[in-house]
C-alpha cells in the first residue's frame, strides 16, 4: 500500500505558489460561489496545500477572515472631501451595497465578527463625506449608526427577494435623500 505525500506545514523555498494574496483571492472567490467564507479545509483543497500551509499565512481562521473581509471593504468606492458630500454618500451607499451583493455571505460574516477593523474602513469613508457638514461627534456617531443600519437592512432585504425585481439599487435614492435633508439640519 502506498501512501501519497502531503504537502504538510509552512512551504518549501520560492517554488511554493502560496502567499496571502494567493490565500485570500481564493477564499473570495469561494465566497462568491458558496455565498459564505470557506472552511480552512475547502480553502487548502481549492489552493492544493494542506491546510496547516495557511496558518502559516494566517495565525487563526479569525485573521483570515479579518483580512478578507477588510479587502473586501477596502474595494468600496473612496470618498473625497466635497461640497458635493450628497453625490459622494449616494456612491459610497451604492458601491457598499454592490459589494454586499456580490458576496452574499459578507454581511452576516461582518455582523457576526469579533474585529472591528472592516467596519473602520466604512467609518472612516462615511467621515470623509460628512467633513463638510461639521457635525458634533454625537450627530456623526448617530448619522453613521443609522446609515449602517439601513444599508444593513436593505441589504438583508435584497438578499430574502429571490426575483429581485422589486428591489434594485437605485430604490436607495429617495430614503438616502430624506436622510440628507436631515443631516443637513442636524
Amino acid at each position: 500500500m502506498s501512501v501519497k505525500d502531503k504537502k504538510r506545514g509552512r512551504p518549501k523555498g520560492s517554488s511554493s505558489q502560496l502567499s496571502k494574496e494567493a490565500i485570500m483571492d481564493m477564499a473570495k472567490r469561494l465566497m462568491q460561489e458558496d455565498g459564505k467564507i470557506p472552511s480552512i479545509r475547502k480553502l487548502a483543497a481549492s489552493l492544493s496545500v494542506d491546510a496547516m500551509a495557511i496558518y502559516h499565512y494566517f495565525n487563526n481562521k479569525n485573521a483570515l477572515l479579518e483580512a478578507i473581509t477588510t479587502s473586501l471593504i477596502e474595494d468600496i468606492f473612496e470618498p473625497k472631501v466635497s461640497d458635493d458630500w450628497k453625490s459622494e454618500l449616494n456612491q459610497l451607499c451604492k458601491s457598499y451595497l454592490t459589494l454586499l451583493s456580490r458576496y452574499p455571505g459578507l454581511l452576516e460574516t461582518l455582523l457576526g465578527m469579533d474585529s472591528h477593523s472592516p467596519a473602520e474602513v466604512f467609518i472612516e469613508r462615511f467621515r470623509v463625506v460628512v467633513e463638510p457638514l461639521d457635525l458634533d461627534p454625537e450627530s456623526a456617531k448617530n448619522a453613521l449608526d443609522l446609515l449602517a443600519d439601513y444599508l444593513h437592512g436593505y441589504a438583508l432585504a435584497s438578499q430574502c427577494n429571490k426575483s429581485h425585481s422589486t428591489l434594485n439599487i437605485e430604490m436607495i435614492k429617495g430614503p438616502l435623500e430624506l436622510y440628507c435633508i436631515a443631516l443637513e439640519n442636524a
